[in-house]
């Protein structure tokens, strides 16, 4: 590993206004050798942590990503201002089945909530946690919905695998009523 090589990353990290791909990273680095680019995110990723600064490297949405701590939140808040971001209740539930049951029919979302979701699958589109995937070559051929990149990295996930399992929800929320036999299986994924 030249010494060079953590800075280099480090500086594209910086730049990089999402989190980068080892693809993205090789193509930009020619000639270097991934087991280098490895070792060199490693040996960052260590440091930031040895360091207990305001920002830590996090594997997120297929790829790297320098990112805020959480304890520092508030603060950063303070600074972008109030205009929160949450998600309502049923933009959180809709959310929640197309990231479960993807790629899925605007129909079997409607289905499973009991209620007509189009503003609120509008919503997930503009703040693109939700993306067209295609059409179902069904009659009427409706659109197909799953989750975005964007998803990933606001959720901290590092893909989809990540997602809790049905199991894990449940030992987390004890209370939680169990879902209709139908709705989604034990481990909580797709089949």
């Amino acid at each position: 590993m030249t010494p060079d090589l953590p800075a280099i990353i480090e500086s594209l990290l910086f730049a990089a206004e999402e989190p980068l791909r080892m693809e993205t990273l090789r193509e930009v680095l020619d000639g270097v050798a991934p087991a280098a680019i490895r070792q060199a995110l490693d040996h960052l990723g260590a440091e930031y942590e040895k360091r207990g600064g305001g920002f830590y490297l996090q594997q997120v949405a297929g790829g790297y990503q320098l990112r805020t701590r959480p304890c520092f939140h508030s603060w950063i808040r303070r600074l972008r201002g109030s205009g929160s971001e949450r998600l309502s209740r049923p933009a959180l539930e809709t959310l929640a089945i197309v990231a479960y049951r993807q790629p899925i029919l605007r129909a079997e979302i409607e289905n499973l909530r009991g209620v007509d979701c189009g503003g609120v699958l509008r919503l997930l589109l503009e703040r693109r946690l939700i993306r067209v995937m295609g059409r179902k070559e069904i009659p009427g051929r409706p659109l197909i919905y799953g989750t975005t990149r964007q998803f990933l990295e606001i959720f901290e996930l590092r893909d989809l695998k990540d997602l809790p399992t049905l199991k894990e929800i449940r030992e987390l929320v004890p209370d939680a009523a169990s879902p209709e036999p139908s709705s989604a299986p034990e481990d909580g994924k797709n089949p």
